[in-house]
This record gives structure tokens, sequence and C-alpha cells, in this order.
């Protein structure tokens, strides 16, 4: 038998730490290793026993978590997810806490929402299982229990396949997929794309709330215009448009305009956004006109729509296992078949751009 995963729940409210407790360990590779009600309880867990992950709130009293996180990164890096409500000032920090050195965010269980339950442990489990094989570089400080798995669902749930869209056009689009890791990936992926770069639409597995901010931090730091999607937003040249959370984003066309669409439904490949429903939709609407790249995540969004990407035309690439911090997404696509070229982080930009204005076909 191989070695659970110790965890270690760091959140004030008993009740959370009761739920997290039950949802973590409905999942047999999985054990709760000690829960602490503030930073300083579970500082003296660690003196005792190293978790292989730690779940930390942001809010609590006597130390906050980012506080403690900073502290985790400067002396004994640790995987550490956070484990967040949907306030407003709170995703803030949330995403403070992933220049610190946390390598996800997942949202916080609503206890008594059955479905809310489900789908966060569905999350949050596989969360715990792709991060405990992460090794976080050390940072200067300074700088329920009883649930079955559901069926993973695909991008049929969203989208039907089709055989694409008739009316011809040439102008390309690009659209990117990412989850764990990926923040940190697609800042450095767009802040390399020229002012005059095609659109591009982005999946990145976040949590509702978090993807307005996320965008924002983005447009300040980009030299093309970064926006949280609305539903039928255009996509226009040196504009990237990013899922928001909790939605599903869609490409469409209207003649020679392609435009977005976000919608409701259920979980695919275990995410909402979904990098499926995004590449699917891309390979009918833009098909050999698209240019798409996965990037560092867990699990296998994407690698079916990427497939499906690559048998209409599209030119496809997959982030290197060298520069992902969790080298699944990516592996999945290759193992697929739907990967045209393997590259480090730091040429993907470039390279797509390049294709976006070569004829490949």
């Amino acid at each position: 038998m191989s070695k659970k995963i110790r965890v270690l729940v760091v959140d004030d409210q008993a009740l959370v730490r009761q739920t997290m407790t039950e949802i973590l360990e409905s999942d047999p590779d999985i054990e709760v290793m000690a829960t602490a009600p503030d930073p300083y309880v579970a500082a003296e867990r660690l003196r005792h026993e190293i978790p292989d992950v730690i779940t930390l709130d942001i809010e609590m009293p006597r130390m906050d978590g980012l506080t403690f996180l900073r502290k985790i990164m400067s002396q004994h890096p640790i995987p550490v997810i956070i484990c967040s409500s949907m306030a407003q000032d709170g995703s803030d920090n949330a995403l403070k806490a992933l220049e610190y050195g946390a390598v996800e965010i997942v949202t916080k269980p609503r206890v008594g929402t059955k479905k809310f339950l489900e789908e966060s442990r569905i999350r949050l489990c596989d969360v715990v299982k792709a991060v405990a094989r992460v090794q976080p570089r050390k940072r200067e400080i300074f700088s329920a229990r009883d649930a079955k798995v559901q069926p993973k669902l695909d991008a049929d749930v969203v989208i039907a396949k089709g055989k694409g869209y008739t009316i011809s056009t040439t102008e390309k689009m690009m659209v990117v997929g990412a989850s764990t890791g990926g923040t940190e990936a697609l800042s450095q992926f767009l802040q390399a794309l020229p002012l005059d770069c095609p659109a591009v639409a982005i999946v990145q597995h976040m949590p509702e709330g978090f993807t307005a901010r996320f965008s924002e931090r983005l447009n300040q730091i980009c030299r093309i215009t970064v926006k949280e999607a609305q539903d039928n937003d255009t996509m226009l040249r040196g504009q990237a448009l990013i899922a928001p959370g909790n939605k599903h984003m869609l490409l469409n066309r209207a003649g020679a305009r392609y435009y977005v669409q976000i919608k409701d439904g259920p979980l695919v490949s275990r995410h909402r956004p979904s990098v499926d429903v995004l590449f699917r939709s891309a390979a009918q609407y833009a098909g050999k006109n698209a240019v798409a790249a996965i990037m560092t995540g867990m699990g296998d969004d994407g690698a079916k729509g990427m497939r499906e990407l690559f048998d209409a035309g599209g030119w496809t690439i997959a982030q290197d296992e060298a520069t992902s911090v969790v080298f699944g997404m990516p592996k999945e696509a290759i193992k697929l078949g739907g990967v045209r070229e393997v590259l480090p982080l730091g040429s993907i930009a470039p390279e797509m751009v390049r294709r976006a204005l070569t004829n490949w076909s």
C-alpha cells in the first residue's frame, strides 16, 4: 500500500476544520495529520511533524495567513494551498499568497450546500494529490466522508462535438489552458506578448471571485489589454480574455468575428471553467486558424480538446516538464498525440505569435 498524503489543516473555524477533515479523508489516499485554529498552533504542530501539504486560511486571529505563509517559505518550504472564502478583500490577499509561494487557491467549502460540497471535495482532493509532489522553492521573508466519486464528464455536456465552422477566414487567434502553477506561467507568457498580437482566450483553473482581480493585476503589468471575459465579448488583437471563475468559456464566430460565450454547466474534466470546453469550441470555430498552448497543471483537462484542435489543423504547443510546476495537463495532451511542439515556458509566447503569422497547413 502506498503512503498516504498527510495534510495539516489551518483554519480558525472549528466547523470548517471538521468539514475539511471529512472531505479530505473521504479520499483513501489522504489523511489529515492534524488541524490548527491559528498559525501559532500550526507552528507548534510543525515542530513535531512535517506534513506533505498545508491548507491555509488567510484571515485568522493572532497571525494572518500571509505572514505565516512567508515564514514557511523562508524557512522550510512546504506545498501550501490557500483555502479562502469569496470575499472581495480576500481575493486580493489570495493572489498575494501565490506571489509569496502558495501553489494553489481553492474555495473554502460552504457547509450545507450538497452540490457545492461535492464539487469542493472533487477539487480539493485532486489539488492536494497534485501539489503533494511539488517542491516549492525557498523564498526570502522580505521580498463529506461518505461522498461517492462522481463520473468525470467531458466537453459533450457543454458543447456538442461538431464538424467545424464552414465560413472561411484567415484571422488567427490563440487559446491557452493552465491550472496549478498557471498564475505565474500566464504572467510570464502575457508579459512577453507584443501589442499587436492575435486575440487570446485563456482558461486558468481559479475559483469564482478571483479571476477579475487576477485579470486586473495582469492588465497593469502587460503591454496588451487583459480582462475577465464577459458574455459576447469580441476577441480583439492585443487583448487577452480570461474565463471567469466557476463559468465555462467557449469561442464562437459571427462571420469573421470571433467572440466568447460564458456559460454555466457541470464540471468538465473535474473543472469549471474547463480547458477542454474552450479548446473544443476553438477546434470547431477557428480550426486551422487557432494556435493553442497547454501549460502547467494537474490532471488531464485540455488533453482531449487539444487533440481535437490538432485534428482540425490548429497548431498545438505543450509546456515542457522542466518549467512546469505540475506536468499533468501537458503530459496527458502529449500522450493523446495532440501536441506538435513541446517548449519551455519562456519560448511559448514568441512561438505562438510566430505561428500565428505562418501558414502551416
